[in-house]
C-alpha cells in the first residue's frame, strides 16, 4: 500500500491527475457551502450608502491616490485597536466599490477619522498638512479648494453603483444633484429631504469654509467626516466570528 505513491512519482502525468483531484475535492469542500448562503457578511444597524456628496468626495479620496498610504481597515488585534478604535466590521465596507482594505501604511488608518478633527483642521491639514501635523510627508491638496465639484454626472454615478449592488432608491437618484447641494447648506432643516433619504445622522454643513462655492473640498471633507461614524459601537454587539477580518 505504502509503495503504490511510486506510479505518482515516477510518471508527471499521474502526478498532475492526482493533484487535480486532490485540489478539486479541497475545494468544492469550501466553496460549495457558499451557494446555499445568502450573504457571508452580516448586515449591522445603521451601515447605509453614501449620500452624493460622501460619494463624490470617496471618488476624488480615490482619484488622488489617497488610499495609496491610508488603509481603512483596524484588524482585530490590541495596538490596532487601543490606537483606532474598533475593528472593522466587513458591513462598513459592503457598499465600496472599490473598498479601501489593507495594511500598508505610510499615514494612520482612516477608518474611524469620521468626527475625531473639525472641518476647519481637515482644511489645514489638506492645504498645509505640515501645519498641523509637523512630521507629516503629505503632499498638499490645496487645489481641491480652488476647483469647484463637477456634479452634472451625479446621477448617472448613482445607478452605475445601483447596478453592482448599493442599494440606492428612485428617489435617491432622482434627487441627487439636489441632495448634493443640501448637504453643504449648514442651515438646513433638520427634517430636510436629505435626511429623510439618508438618515437622521447624515452632517450637513459648510465643510471647506467657504458658502459661495461647491468645490471638490467640500466633497472630500464631508467623506472623511462620514468614515467609522455610522455604527454605533457603544450599542453593536458581535455575534459570531465572521465580524472579524
Amino acid at each position: 500500500m505504502w509503495k503504490r505513491h511510486q506510479k505518482f512519482e515516477r510518471h508527471s502525468l499521474w502526478l498532475v491527475i492526482g493533484i487535480v483531484i486532490t485540489v478539486s475535492i479541497g475545494g468544492l469542500i469550501e466553496i460549495a457551502p457558499l451557494f446555499w448562503v445568502e450573504s457571508t457578511i452580516e448586515e449591522v444597524e445603521g451601515v447605509r450608502p453614501y449620500t452624493p456628496l460622501e460619494q463624490a468626495g470617496r471618488d476624488i479620496y480615490v482619484s488622488e491616490g489617497c488610499y495609496s498610504c491610508h488603509s481603512q481597515m483596524i484588524r482585530p488585534l490590541r495596538d490596532e485597536v487601543e490606537r483606532y478604535g474598533h475593528y472593522s466590521l466587513a458591513a462598513e465596507s459592503m457598499y465600496d466599490h472599490p473598498f479601501q482594505w489593507g495594511s500598508k501604511r505610510t499615514g494612520p488608518d482612516l477608518a474611524r477619522v469620521g468626527g475625531k478633527y473639525s472641518n476647519d483642521w481637515h482644511v489645514e491639514h489638506l492645504k498645509d498638512p505640515r501645519a498641523v501635523v509637523p512630521e507629516s510627508n503629505m503632499p498638499p491638496y490645496r487645489f481641491l479648494a480652488d476647483q469647484d465639484l463637477d456634479t452634472h454626472a451625479t446621477r448617472e454615478r448613482l445607478r452605475a453603483l445601483l447596478a453592482v449592488g448599493v442599494p440606492y432608491t428612485a428617489a435617491q437618484i432622482e434627487n441627487a444633484e439636489a441632495d448634493l447641494k443640501a448637504q453643504v447648506d449648514p442651515f438646513a432643516s433638520e427634517t430636510s429631504e436629505l435626511r429623510q433619504r439618508y438618515g437622521p445622522n447624515v452632517v450637513q454643513s459648510d465643510f471647506d469654509g467657504d458658502p459661495t462655492r461647491l468645490t471638490k473640498m467640500d466633497a472630500l471633507i464631508a467623506y472623511l467626516q462620514v468614515l467609522g461614524t455610522m455604527v454605533d459601537f457603544r450599542t453593536y454587539e458581535a455575534e459570531s466570528p465572521e465580524n472579524l477580518r
